[in-house]
């Protein structure tokens, strides 16, 4: 996967690669994301992809991951597919919805997020997560809004950018 969505070209190809990059380093930097051994890739524009591995650690009484993990997967894959739009400001959740479908019973799952529509005030994005089998294991839809956080000030943004 090489990061860059083949239809932008020269200097907006250079610019959009920096800022995919920079949010994969504010992914990496969040305090949160040192509880959870995950990844974030941003393949291209409207796009992320985040690899979790789920273990016993998360798991509710019964033996299967709790749905705060569900939020957390499909919410931060929506989210960084949303903030691929937006270059100045960190996005906002202003609304999520999930659809919780199978137990996550542990392993290697991939949260995939895809912007829908909106560009100025409000974006909608959905997310999706896939288990080891390939099942579709839950989904979510949510809408993101710009706050008056600069991207620049954050530091795991501007370490990498």
């Amino acid at each position: 996967m090489s990061g860059i969505d083949p239809e932008v070209s020269g200097a907006d190809a250079s610019g959009a690669a920096l800022h995919w990059r920079a949010l994969e380093g504010l992914y990496a930097s969040a305090p949160i994301n040192a509880l959870f051994t995950s990844r974030l890739e941003v393949p291209g524009e409207g796009l992320a992809r985040i690899r979790f591995d789920v273990d016993p650690a998360c798991f509710h009484a019964a033996g299967a991951a709790h749905g705060t993990i569900y939020f957390k997967m499909l919410d931060d894959a929506a989210f960084y597919a949303a903030n691929t739009l937006v270059t100045d400001r960190f996005l906002l959740t202003t609304s999520f919805n999930l659809l919780l479908s199978k137990p996550i019973k542990g392993g290697s799952i991939v949260a995939e997020g895809r912007w829908v529509s909106g560009r100025r005030r409000v974006l909608v994005a959905e997310s999706r997560l896939i288990d080891e089998s390939g099942d579709e294991v839950g989904r979510g839809t949510g809408t993101f809004m710009r706050s008056r956080i600069a991207l620049s000030g954050l530091r795991g943004y501007a370490g990498v950018a």
